[in-house]
């Protein structure tokens, strides 16, 4: 099988799905000549034409609207957002108008928009670049919210997102788009809402998704090696819908559960986890539900610093002997 990037596998998932559907588009700031801020978007404009791979003026609630009205008239339009820490900027156009509409027009009027791009710190772009919005995002009823870990993923899950009826918030970690993984070339789906089981275990269950899959998979290695410590790890891969059943099940398997996020603690996608997990598996628990999330404080540009604030393995190998103790 193929070793590609996480870029690549994005990239490839748009040239199949522009391909298979003459009603998808793909719109956004430099994503037809400059090919994208982070070159994702690399060669569409020279396969599928200027009509269908389009730039669009620095103005997300502009090209961000454009595409929700597109959607709803049968289009399907994937919208890249240079960073999506400018999401705000769009905020009625993707909350108010493209969550909502399906459920104020009696189901008469779909929006299957695609809105795509870079999140996350780690990049020592300071606080304004680095924001982590999938609680937000999650938190309107009428939208999924992806947030893939692997370049197999990517590609699977942008594939659905992008056959989806309703508005789907794809979320990419900005670190990941130079990672290689293996992707078939041949066409595969993965199905929005559905979480995975990337290392099996029996002593604890780590709840994670996005980057903190791949710092939870290192430093299970180090704690099974080292503290004779075995991890299991659940890769949400979708926020909303949420897969609580996997999650479930592997809680009542290990009795023990730390979440990882690259999120603040405060209101975030680990709150409702945890309040989901002493719901259900109250009686399956051998001690408290611990999280691990980013530093309550906003990104900070020294690289040493930034690296402290986020999840990384050291600070979840810490956490994860702390869950088990």
């Amino acid at each position: 099988m193929p070793q590609i990037t996480y870029r690549e596998a994005i990239r490839h998932a748009l040239a199949d799905e522009l391909t298979r559907d003459e009603n998808v588009v793909v719109l956004g700031e430099e994503v037809a000549n400059f090919h994208g801020a982070y070159k994702v978007t690399e060669g569409l404009l020279e396969k599928f034409g200027p009509k269908r791979i389009v730039d669009t003026p620095i103005s997300e609630a502009g090209f961000i609207g454009m595409g929700v009205g597109a959607s709803m008239l049968g289009i399907r339009p994937v919208m890249e957002l240079m960073f999506w820490s400018f999401y705000s900027v769009a905020f009625d156009q993707i909350l108010n108008n493209a969550a909502n509409v399906r459920y104020m027009s009696g189901g008469q009027i779909c929006c299957p928009i695609v809105i795509r791009g870079p999140a996350n710190g780690g990049t020592n772009v300071g606080a304004t670049h680095s924001h982590t919005p999938e609680n937000v995002l999650a938190n309107h009823p009428g939208v999924k919210v992806v947030v893939p870990s692997t370049a197999y993923d990517a590609k699977g899950l942008l594939k659905s997102a992008i056959r989806d009826n309703d508005p789907v918030f794809f979320l990419e970690n900005t670190i990941l788009y130079g990672e290689k993984g293996e992707v078939p070339d041949e066409e595969y789906l993965i199905p929005l809402g559905k979480a995975d089981v990337k290392r099996e275990g029996t002593d604890l269950t780590i709840v994670t998704y996005g980057r903190s899959v791949i710092h939870s998979l290192k430093a299970a290695e180090v704690l099974e090696k080292e503290h004779d410590i075995s991890v299991e790890i659940v890769d949400l891969r979708t926020i909303r819908p949420l897969d609580i059943d996997t999650v479930l099940a592997s809680v009542k398997k290990t009795n023990r559960v730390l979440i990882v996020e690259e999120q603040k603690p405060f209101a975030s996608v680990g709150s409702q986890l945890s309040h989901m997990i002493q719901r259900e598996a109250f009686d399956h628990l051998d001690g408290p539900i611990h999280r691990l999330a980013t530093v309550d404080a906003p990104a900070i540009y020294s690289p040493p610093v930034e690296v402290e604030q986020l999840p990384n393995p050291n600070r979840i190998i810490k956490a994860a002997i702390e869950a088990v103790a």
